[in-house]
């Protein structure tokens, strides 16, 4: 168990440390499958990801009850309704990464891009906007995970998964870097030839 712990804050350090989330944002679950049953390890509500320790992670069971201290992060719904949907799903990064995220609060899409897997579709998909934390937002989530690896929640984030943790963080920093390099050539694209 100290083991899938500590992959989480070793993540949660990585991700804050790369500017993919800041202050008290963002959230990261892993799936511990079991013999009686699967649980998620999930980080706090309200704490920066940026320097948790083991005892700071919560445990959940399927049913949402938290099997530990503490209190998980006001996303947990989200991350089981994934979890629910998606078995082949066994670590999930949400973030508030500044370049997709501007993204998310444009009219623009961003563009799958390669070097992250076969390219099935042209832009990442979107969700609208549900209040953070509601069971709204995780219900919409639930249904539109569909088998993508990304979601840009509008007006709110990202969230990627996969079927391990670091290859959901190695995802979260492609999206990232993928919306930023979008963004430069939308503002190099748009300035005008002087000479």
């Amino acid at each position: 168990m100290k083991k899938n712990i500590q992959e989480i804050i070793d993540v949660g350090n990585n991700i804050y440390a790369k500017n993919l989330v800041s202050g008290k944002s963002g959230n990261i679950s892993k799936r511990i499958r079991g013999s009686y049953g699967d649980i998620i390890a999930i980080t706090p509500t309200l704490r920066s990801l940026s320097n948790l320790k083991q005892e700071d992670i919560v445990l959940v069971d399927f049913d949402g009850n938290v099997l530990t201290k503490g209190k998980p992060s006001s996303e947990v719904n989200m991350h089981l309704e994934i979890y629910k949907k998606r078995h082949d799903v066994n670590g999930i990064v949400h973030t508030h990464s500044p370049y997709a995220t501007g993204f998310a609060f444009s009219d623009k899409d961003i563009k799958r891009l390669e070097g992250f897997g076969e390219i099935k579709k042209p832009y990442l998909p979107s969700v609208e906007y549900e209040k953070p934390g509601s069971i709204e937002l995780a219900n919409s989530v639930g249904t539109n995970i569909g088998d993508d690896d990304v979601l840009i929640l509008k007006n709110h984030g990202v969230i990627c998964v996969s079927e391990n943790l670091k290859e959901a963080e190695s995802l979260a920093v492609f999206v990232e870097e993928s919306a930023k390099t979008q963004f430069i050539t939308l503002c190099l694209n748009s300035v005008e030839d002087k000479i």
